[in-house]
């Protein structure tokens, strides 16, 4: 196909290969839009953005005004020129100028099945939901949040093992290799955007530290999948009865064990009890400690079998 003038507008890790396949396709990226650095890290050193960082090995200049919706700026956008825009996980609602300028309008990279998981963490609440598959959608981007029609869409499954970062991966790589077939198509006419069905329309509302907080009245299959979909961010957690906040990161179901919700089951493994059945704790960190598994956990921390683990289970 004839190279495409392109402006790229993503943020995240996530955006990455999408912004890689088009280079290598031989698309010209005239700009790329991305979130403006920020403190991140342990020394909260300000860092440019996955995205940023790419853009600029390559030679490409970065833009990221904080918003799109004064005129400034959509006179900027629109004065590349561009053939089509294409947005992956950027951060900030592109407004009707926006998505009018480029001749091809603006094509979006969606880490879900739409209508399925409109919004901020697709990702995290199709494992959290326990669904059997997600997937990308490559999308006509309109001015409602994820509701523009479809031009391509392809499943992957959610297996027991599958966990928040092994499913971004597959599906950041999955989007790469969907965008370039799809504006060939829609470059050539021969890719019709499909309306997003009205029916199964869920939302993916933006993640919290909250999220994270580990409620053992909740069955066995939700606290695991919680665990699964919240790691690395943002993290899973409880409240030991000792005061400290414990950080869980890996844990898998138990079957066949059950007890008072929140209580240890188990003095040689960290098995707790949940609503319906129970967990097994593989991977705890104690505040300013190194990760370690349940065992070693329980042998530098005072707790019985039959005892609560948290506060919250204490206080019920």
């Amino acid at each position: 196909m004839t190279p495409l003038r392109l402006v790229f507008m993503g943020t995240p890790d996530f955006a990455v290969p999408s912004l890689a396949a088009l280079i290598e396709a031989g698309h010209r990226v005239v700009c790329v839009y991305s979130q403006p650095p920020r403190p991140a890290g342990r020394g909260q050193q300000v860092q440019a953005s996955p995205v940023q960082r790419f853009a600029e090995q390559h030679g490409i200049p970065v833009r990221h005004p904080k918003s799109l919706r004064n005129a400034e700026a959509q006179a900027e956008f629109a004065a590349l020129d561009a053939d089509v825009a294409v947005v992956a996980a950027y951060g900030l609602i592109l407004p009707q100028p926006v998505l009018d300028a480029p001749r091809l309008g603006c094509v979006n990279v969606h880490g879900s099945l739409l209508p399925r998981w409109r919004g901020a963490a697709p990702i995290q609440r199709a494992i959290l939901a326990g669904d059997a598959e997600t997937g990308i959608t490559i999308m006509q981007m309109d001015v409602g949040l994820d509701t523009g029609a479809m031009l391509s869409k392809e499943a992957v499954a959610i297996t027991p093992a599958t966990t928040a970062t092994s499913l971004h991966d597959e599906l950041a790589a999955l989007g790469a290799r969907m965008v370039v077939p799809a504006l060939a198509g829609l470059a050539a006419g021969t890719l019709t955007a499909v309306p997003q069905p009205e029916e199964g329309v869920t939302y993916a509302a933006k993640l919290t530290r909250e999220d994270g907080r580990l409620d053992w009245t909740q069955p066995a299959a939700f606290v695991e999948r919680q665990v699964r979909a919240l790691t690395p961010w943002p993290g899973c957690w409880f409240d030991a009865a000792a005061g400290e906040r414990i950080k869980v990161l890996a844990a898998e179901p138990v079957p066949g064990r059950s007890g008072v919700p929140g209580t240890l089951l188990d003095g040689g493994d960290l098995t707790v009890a949940c609503a319906d059945g129970a967990v097994r704790l593989t991977r705890v960190q104690r505040p300013g400690k190194a990760p370690v598994d349940g065992a070693a956990f329980l042998r530098g921390f005072a707790l019985g079998v039959g005892q609560p683990v948290s506060a919250e289970a204490v206080a019920d």
